[in-house]
Parts: C-alpha cells; structure tokens; sequence
C-alpha cells in the first residue's frame, strides 16, 4: 500500500474530522507554526534547503485539508545565522502566538534562544542543528527541545569508526570556535577516546578564516593521516584547498556539512572523494524518497542544494502536524502539542526514516545511529561510500 506524507495526513484527517465536534468551529483558523533559520548569510546554503522541504509539506498537507480543517500557516524568520538575530527573531515568534517551531541550522544561534521556547512553554523541533547539548539542555521530561536531526554524539563516532576500519587512526581535528565546532571536537575526542586513540593535532580557527595552511603543515608534520573537520561553512573548503596547495594527499572527513555547496563548489576536485555521515541521499531508492524528489523538483524547479537539510524539514512538519491528531480535546497548545510528540500514537512513514515513537518524555531525539549512512563527495554531488548502504538503503530504518 502507498504510504506517502499527504496519504497518511489524508486519512487521518478524514478520521479525526469525523470524530471532532468542534472541527467545524475551527475551520478558517490558521494554525501557525514558526520557522526560523539562515535563510540569508554564510549559513543559508542548508537554511534554505531546509525551508524549502518545510514548505513543500506545508503545501502537502494545506491540499488535503491541513488540521481538521485549518490550513497550516508558516511564520518565517530569518536569523542569519547570527545567535543575537536569532534571540530576537525567536522572541518575535513567542509574542506572535505560534503554537510550535521547526527550526534552526547552526548550533550557537540555537543555543542562544533555547530558553526563549522553554520558558514559553512552546515546542523547539530542531531539523538541522546537531550539536549534542541542545537536546541535553533541559530534563528530558520537561524539555520542550525535540530533534530530527542527526546529534554529533551518534555522527562522530559513526565516523570514528570508519576512519579506523580504513585504517586511519593519526586523526589531526579541525574545528571552528562556534558552539558547533565547540561541541563536534568533544564529540570527537570522546569517541577516539573509545577506540582507544587520541588525536595528533587540533586546530582551532574563527568562521571566516581564508588560509589554514601553516596549521595543515603542523598536523602533517604531527604525522596526521587523515583530518577530522568541524565547520559548517567556506572553512571545510579552505582546509580541503590548503591541503591540494601543500601536496599533502590524506583524506578528509566530518559530519554532514562536507556535503553542503559551500565545500563541494569551494573545494572543487580537493573536495571529492570527502566522505561524511548523512541520515538522506538524493537518489530515488524506494517509493517514498521517489515520490519527494520529484515533489521537491516540481516545487522548487531545481535539485536540492543539500538533500539532508530538505528532507529533515520536510519529516519534521510530517511529524508535527501527525502528532496534532493525538490530540482529541481539540486544544492545541505548547503543553498538548509536547505531550501529543511524546506520544505519537501512530507510525509515520518519512522519508528520512519510519518513525514510530520517534520521541517519547525521557528522550527528544528522533534519529538513531542504526539510520546514518556514509555519504562520499563523487563529481560534485553526494553518493554512497559503500555499495552495501545503498543496497541497505531500500529499507527506510526504524529508531533503535
């Protein structure tokens, strides 16, 4: 049976607008659901994406019908991927009344407005943000904090033990000074620490930075035989091109944002070959993916600049608007709607992975590491490192 986002919200509409007297009374009233992330700025090369997949399930599921009725409306902001824009931006969606959030790209600016949705009492789902404090901010059974993004503590050590079974353990770590970059190098370093290794060198280094060469040469020279990078940004390409100017011909690794444009149009041919952890790779590997792809190109007229990004939004509003039919007194508020996620009643069939009780009280991240895969930078685009991952990637995975 075909399991699409729009035939599921389908069916439960029809279900539930049988079932609730006060679906007529709510027709007309939009249900209002912020969004915000890097839409403009350095960052925007995985905001927009990640707008893009949020808007094309808006648009799904206002066709047939949206919540009882009431179209799902979007209120956008922008916070640039500076943490200051985003505080206020964040306190503007609180006074404005949304009901819920999708949102944030870069682990500082998020950071920064964490308390803004607790103290308001208004759920947070992060669908691209991993640092791994973020969902370890608040006691699990009060947080309002949920993810659908991949945490770094599950991407650094998925890494890790790749480099290890290729046999590259002189690791040299990379990593910015942002709340990102600052989270990603524990992460890292806790998990060589758990095979047993240390790294050989770490560099530290502001976002802007344009030439990393003299530290590329102090990690050569600590005999580094592969470099582990935490940036989000034209970093990852400043170190992949200062590392084809010294001749030093040692792989490069990381978490997802090696497969954003930033690094694979920046870094060119010093790019390819990269290899980083992805929860989604944009190649029609079953019905479900099939059919967002060619959504997403019909919407937007265009390939996804970054795959991950536009298909965890887009399985993030899936998530929201199917936990909304959880709730059956009609009421939808911060405190319903944060029980209703922890409660999932039913399996939705994402694209990303099947969800079924992505969240519950005592833990608010949706993705488990059984559902990352090993992406490889191949001729500009992203592609499976292992035939095996594609093969497995038939199978949309289950949380474990």
């Amino acid at each position: 049976m075909k399991r699409t986002g729009t035939w599921m919200i389908a069916a439960l509409g029809a279900v539930m607008l049988a079932a609730t007297p006060l679906a007529q009374a709510q027709q007309g009233n939009a249900v209002r659901v912020g969004v915000i992330g890097p839409f403009t700025g350095p960052s925007s090369d995985f905001g927009k994406p990640m707008l893009q997949g949020i808007e094309l399930a808006a648009d799904e599921i206002n066709a047939v019908g949206g919540y009882l009725g009431r179209p799902l409306q979007l209120v956008v902001k922008d916070d640039r991927g500076d943490p200051q824009t985003g505080l206020a931006v964040s306190q503007e969606l609180a006074a404005q009344g949304v009901v819920a959030t999708i949102g944030f790209c870069n682990t500082g600016v998020a950071q920064k407005s964490l308390d803004v949705f607790q103290n308001a009492k208004i759920p947070l789902i992060v669908p691209c943000a991993t640092g791994t404090p973020l969902t370890a901010r608040f006691p699990a059974p009060e947080s309002y904090i949920f993810r659908t993004s991949a945490r770094d503590s599950i991407q650094a050590p998925f890494v890790v033990d790749d480099i290890v079974k290729r046999g590259w353990t002189r690791v040299a770590i990379f990593a910015d000074t942002t709340g990102y970059g600052e989270a990603g190098l524990k992460d890292v370093e806790a998990a060589l620490q758990a095979r047993k290794l240390k790294a050989v060198h770490i560099t530290r280094f502001p976002l802007g930075v344009a030439d990393l060469r003299e530290e590329l040469k102090a990690a050569r020279d600590a005999g580094a035989n592969v470099i582990f990078s935490y940036t989000v940004g034209q970093e990852n390409a400043v170190i992949a091109n200062g590392r084809k100017e010294l001749g030093w011909k040692v792989p490069q690794v990381g978490a997802w944002p090696l497969s954003f444009p930033f690094f694979i149009e920046g870094g060119k041919d010093a790019a390819d070959g990269a290899l980083m952890a992805q929860t989604f790779i944009a190649e029609p590997s079953n019905e479900r993916r099939a059919a967002f792809l060619s959504a997403f190109t019909r919407k937007n007229g265009k390939r996804m600049a970054v795959p991950m990004a536009a298909a965890q939004g887009y399985d993030t509003t899936y998530l929201l608007i199917h936990s909304l039919f959880g709730i059956r007194s009609g009421k939808i508020d911060g405190p319903s709607i944060k029980t209703a996620l922890e409660n999932i009643p039913r399996v939705y069939y994402g694209v990303v992975a099947t969800y079924e009780k992505p969240f519950s009280r005592d833990d608010k991240d949706a993705i488990t590491e059984n559902m990352l895969v090993m992406g490889k930078v191949q001729g500009g685009a992203i592609t499976f490192a292992y035939p095996e991952d594609a093969k497995r990637n038939l199978i949309v995975q289950r949380k474990q």
